[in-house]
């Protein structure tokens, strides 16, 4: 049986016209990464099936807020009017428990978390303490709590929060054609992921340090300025690995440049340790491209033994053993390509998402529309 609380495909009736929801994002909007990506795509759907979406943005010290910061946002919300539904980005909204608090009373607060911030790599064992404890009484003053995977959905549960007021609104993908491949004569290796250390760079340079003997090129695509230390530390590692002419980061591209890398790729790799979905692996998917990635959150939903191969986190021999078995192994690339463009029709699609998100914003925690 489908857990209720998946909203990947909800009912069109369900999105009235007339709608207003307010989405508060934490800096710039237009931050090329997946989080940012997933709320763009949310705020273009919602208005395409008629809602007046009111796009404000949050001071970009979120988040680790500045008190200037939080009192923006307390300015912020209490210009809303009463009874209004608020979508916050849980980038920021686990970091404002004192603000939920005082305005959740009168205002439909709706937290959209991607990723927990206790959990993120990195943090020594006081400070995550202290940022669940923020997190965990934030969520405790809303409406709804909408989360990208059923794998966070849990993790929340898991803090004693109210499951009635959580939905799962998955993200959904671009119908894409096939990646059409590098012209060789070595494979193109495409991880997509911004610098920082949840998502194992370090990992992946190990374990392709390894792999010398195959032909192959592994580009990277993400930012460096979340942790501009963390991503000096990879780029130092590349250099002492001996990989300068083999591996390249672009940093963040456009939409047009990363499809350009979508397409020209023979294999997608994500060594994250932990991933709340993944939109990148879908996306990878949705092209056709096998993928190596690492038994963490959601993953192992998107990817099969016929789509990929998953090892663990945190383990360069292993990883490096998988990509190995994939350099060396034509025919094992073909089948998995096969069933990456099998699993690919199987996605959800962005206006999905946006029909499934739309009613986790209309429901009440009990099920019923909300007028």
């Amino acid at each position: 049986m489908s857990d209720p609380s998946d909203l990947r495909c909800a009912p069109e009736g369900l999105t009235q016209k007339g709608r207003r929801l307010w989405f508060l994002v934490p800096g710039d909007l237009d931050t090329p990464t997946g989080g940012y990506g997933y709320d763009r795509r949310m705020i273009q759907g919602l208005r395409a099936l008629g809602w007046r979406v009111e796009h404000r943005a949050l001071d970009p010290s979120f988040p680790e807020p500045t008190r200037e910061a939080l009192d923006q946002a307390i300015s912020l919300l209490a210009e809303i009017p009463d009874q209004e539904r608020v979508v916050v980005d849980g980038l920021a909204y686990g970091a404002m428990p004192d603000c939920a608090e005082s305005q959740g009373r009168r205002l439909h607060l709706i937290a959209l978390v991607h990723h927990p911030l206790w959990l993120e790599t990195g943090l020594d064992e006081a400070r995550a303490e202290s940022l669940r404890r923020d997190e965990v009484r934030a969520l405790a003053q809303t409406w709804r709590i909408i989360t990208t995977s059923r794998a966070t959905a849990r993790l929340l549960q898991g803090q004693g929060l109210d499951t009635g007021r959580i939905r799962v609104v998955t993200p959904g993908v671009d119908r894409a054609p096939a990646a059409a491949g590098s012209p060789g004569p070595g494979l193109r290796l495409l991880c997509v992921a911004t610098l920082t250390p949840r998502k194992g760079h370090d990992v992946l340079l190990r374990a392709l340090a390894d792999l010398a003997e195959h032909p192959w090129q592994l580009y990277c695509v993400g930012s460096s300025d979340r942790n501009p230390l963390w991503a000096d530390r990879i780029r130092r590692l590349r250099r002492d690995l001996g990989l300068e002419d083999r591996v390249s980061f672009t940093g963040a591209l456009s939409d047009a440049e990363l499809e350009g890398q979508y397409r020209q790729a023979d294999l997608f790799v994500l060594p994250t340790r932990f991933e709340g979905y993944g939109m990148v692996v879908a996306e990878a998917l949705a092209r056709g491209l096998p993928v190596v990635a690492t038994r963490t959150g959601v993953l192992p939903d998107l990817v099969d033994p016929q789509t990929g191969i998953l090892v663990p986190p945190d383990d360069p021999e292993t990883l490096g053993d998988a990509l190995g078995r994939l350099l060396g192994e034509p025919a094992l690339r073909r089948h998995l390509a096969a069933g990456a463009r099998g699993a690919s029709s199987r996605l959800p699609t962005w206006t999905d998402a946006a029909h499934a998100f739309a009613a986790a914003c209309q429901q009440t925690p009990g099920g019923d529309a909300h007028g």
